[in-house]
């Protein structure tokens, strides 16, 4: 049965379940990423995010072990539309600087959704005077942040340029 939202801290709940559905999602979807990337920056810097994304999952369990809540129960459907957008650019027939760009651009707007779930989740947390918890979602939003302007960095570097004539 879904939780029932009632107050600050259902909510906090629910979103934490909400972003750990996604994490489980992403952590899914990074190797095809991988896979799909020709530039060696990009698709280490896929495999990278994998490793960090389960390490994400990995600290909303103990979030929820604190909390004394299970972590499953909830679907994230915004995660599913970002993923369900980046297989489309996978199985596009595009050049392949062409696809790596359009492979940051779906895996950055994946980043800016996880920074503003985790940044809700911590604010939340803080309100609630949950300081070890705010301070865990912290560490990760500071981690998605920096997956985002490393992601920005390979596509000013190279991949734009030479996408820009296929």
């Amino acid at each position: 049965m879904p939780l029932k939202i009632v107050d600050l801290h259902s909510l906090l709940v629910h979103e934490l379940k909400d972003l750990y559905n996604a994490e489980g999602q992403l952590i899914e979807a990074l190797p095809k990423m991988a896979a799909a990337a020709k530039d060696p920056a990009l698709k280490t810097a896929f495999r990278d995010h994998l490793t960090e994304t389960r390490e994400h999952a990995r600290r909303l369990e103990a979030i929820f072990k604190e909390l004394d809540f299970a972590p499953g129960g909830q679907h994230c459907d915004a995660m599913e539309g970002l993923i369900k957008e980046g297989s489309s650019m996978i199985d596009e027939d595009a050049p392949d600087d062409v696809k790596d760009a359009g492979l940051i651009c779906a895996a950055q707007r994946v980043e800016h959704y996880e920074m503003a779930a985790y940044g809700c989740a911590r604010t939340f947390a803080r309100r609630l005077r949950l300081k070890n918890i705010a301070d865990v979602l912290q560490t990760t939003l500071d981690e998605e942040g920096a997956a985002d302007k490393k992601l920005t960095k390979i596509a000013m570097s190279s991949i734009n340029d030479e996408a820009v004539d296929g």
